[in-house]
This record gives structure tokens, sequence and C-alpha cells, in this order.
């Protein structure tokens, strides 16, 4: 038995060549697993498999990343309110983010264009990239706006703007959010819901 369900979980989980699953990753894997088998999400979740888990450290409390493959992403953020829900219950309450795992490409230089033949697309750009991973962060807010504050020292602060219907369903999280948006990107960023503009 015990075999047959590390082969299941570990269909899940679908990693680069060469690249091994660690115990977490597996433990979230076959978590997913188990809501396939027994859950009302089966169907959504028998085409899906993610790419990487991590867990992280977020003010004194414990958040898991779970890195999805980019054209699987819409279809994870269909039932991701549900799928979150479920995995909190399961991991006592950590909070749980799905980012799409995406590349960036470095700028090209004088050296590396004449080796590319291909332009590097807008979607692999680091500020691209960047951006992306915070719209996937907040989902299922959408953000409505952005404010970049640069201090004396030079340091930028990125103020986010999120759609205020969503302010009771993810609140709770912002600094969830800001954290782990730090660890993946460096970059400093605060979450704000300000009145609707009219």
């Amino acid at each position: 038995f015990s075999c047959a369900n590390t082969m299941l979980s570990a269909t899940k989980i679908i990693k680069p060549v060469g690249e091994k699953t660690d115990e977490f990753e597996s433990s979230i894997s076959s978590a997913l697993m188990d809501l396939e088998l027994n859950s009302d999400l089966k169907a959504q979740l028998r085409e899906l498999n993610i790419s990487a888990a991590k867990e992280v450290d977020v003010g004194g409390k414990k958040a898991i990343i779970i890195f999805v493959p980019v054209p699987q992403l819409r279809a994870f953020q269909k039932i991701q309110t549900r799928l979150v829900r479920e995995l909190e219950k399961k991991f006592s309450g950590k909070h749980v983010v799905f980012i799409a795992q995406r590349r960036i490409l470095p700028k090209p230089t004088r050296k590396t264009k004449l080796r590319s033949k291909q332009k590097r697309p807008r979607s692999r750009t680091l500020t691209a990239v960047h951006d992306s991973i915070l719209e996937d962060l907040v989902y299922p807010a959408e953000i409505v706006g952005k404010r970049i504050r640069i201090r004396l020292d030079a340091s930028k602060l990125i103020k986010v703007h999120l759609d205020k219907n969503q302010q009771t369903n993810i609140e709770h999280k912002v600094d969830t959010f800001a954290a782990i948006y730090k660890r993946l990107t460096g970059k400093e960023v605060t979450f704000e819901f300000p009145e609707a503009y009219l």
C-alpha cells in the first residue's frame, strides 16, 4: 500500500530532469493526491500537477509556497480558494499561496545577442516576472494600483492597492504576502485597500 501511495503522490509533482523531490514536497504532493481522491475537486485536480513547494518563515509563523507550471496556473486559480482552504486545514492553518514557476532570462548583451537567435520575450524579463509573482500572490484579489516610494537612502517601497471587495478574504494574509514577495524578489512591498476611486 505504501509503495502505491508513494507512486501516486509522485505523480502530483513533476520536477525537471535530475532534480529530486524533497520530503516537504512529497507531503504537499500526497495532500493534493488525497484531495483528488477524497473531495469534490477530483475532476479539476486530476489534470493538474505542481513543480515545487517550499516552506518559508513569515514573522515567526510558517507559510507554504506551491509553484505550479505556468500553463496550468489558470486552472489552479479556478479552484484556488477552495484548494487553499483545504490545504490550510491539512497543514494546521499555515498560509498557502500558489505561484507560477516562471523563468527570468538575463538581459541580452552584445555577446549574447549573437548567440541567441530569438528576442527575449517581454514576459521573461525580471520586471514582468516580479509583477506576475505579485499578481499570483494576491489572487483572488486584483491589483488596482501601485505606488513606488523611493526613500532618502534610495531604497524602494512598493505600495500595492488591492481591490476592496476581497478585503475580508485576504486582509489577514497581507503580512505573509509581503514576506514571501521579499523572500522571492528582494523587494519591499506593503498592501492597502483604498476606497474605490470615482
